[in-house]
């Protein structure tokens, strides 16, 4: 059986004595998006922080077939992690592709002669960004600074992208295009982790996905079942049905 490109066995993880997340466990195949779904106060920007290096843990975390859980933030963007957090975390006094050029710092640190090209394969992605390159990023709207902070990411070249609520404060039609371009991340070969509240755009994204309750994985499955699962639809989906309707 081939291994998982992205592994996550029994993880534990939380605050000084208060444990959030109880044995967590995800796998992602390579150049896939999964998306984890659930309340507010589940543990999902916990999973990420800790994924990420953030926050100890207990349990596995294996990417690309390595044992991650003792590594350093660092040592884990140097190995090809990316998080983009729910608050973006620009710099509003730089220019956007001061922004991005900063973004850069794994392909440096690794001597990657060709970490410029990364910036052409960026404003192909968010054509806006191009089009503002050199305003400040703390002027831009609220979807354009989470292109540029989802662009930053994609800079260092990443092999796995987390995105901690990218939907958060958008208007519907910015909500679309960003989705849009986490469906077109597929096209690139990375791997994606999708935290989102917006579970119906997160199911129609992603090709797996999982139900996060109290810190603990309440159900799972391809993304498509999970849109038609009765539990899933009357929690997460049935407003967004009637508003539909």
């Amino acid at each position: 059986m081939e291994t998982p490109f992205f592994k996550v066995q029994d993880l534990r993880a939380g605050y000084g004595r208060a444990e959030v997340l109880h044995g967590v466990g995800l796998q992602a195949a390579k150049g896939s998006v999964i998306t984890v779904i659930g309340p507010n106060g589940a543990g999902k920007s916990t999973l990420l922080n800790t994924l990420m290096g953030i926050l100890p843990a207990r349990g596995a975390i294996e990417f690309q077939g390595k044992n991650l859980t003792t590594l350093t933030l660092e040592e884990r963007v140097m190995l090809g992690i990316a998080l983009v957090p729910e608050r973006r975390e620009l710099f509003g006094s730089m220019t956007v592709e001061d922004n991005l050029v900063l973004g850069a710092f794994r392909q440096v640190r690794i001597k990657n002669k060709q970490w410029r090209e990364q910036i052409d394969v960026v404003y192909e992605l968010f054509p806006r960004l191009k089009e503002r390159r050199p305003q400040l990023a703390g002027t831009l709207s609220g979807g354009e600074r989470q292109m540029l902070a989802v662009g930053r990411a994609m800079m260092s070249r990443p092999s796995l992208l987390m995105l901690d609520e990218p939907s958060l404060g958008l208007a519907p039609l910015i909500v679309k295009e960003i989705f849009r371009t986490i469906e077109g991340l597929r096209k690139t070969g990375v791997t994606t982790l999708l935290v989102e509240q917006n579970a119906r755009a997160a199911l129609e994204t992603a090709d797996y996905g999982y139900v996060l309750e109290m810190g603990e994985i309440v159900l799972q499955g391809p993304a498509s079942d999970l849109a038609t699962d009765a539990r899933v639809i009357d929690t997460y989906l049935g407003a967004a049905r009637k508003k539909a309707a």
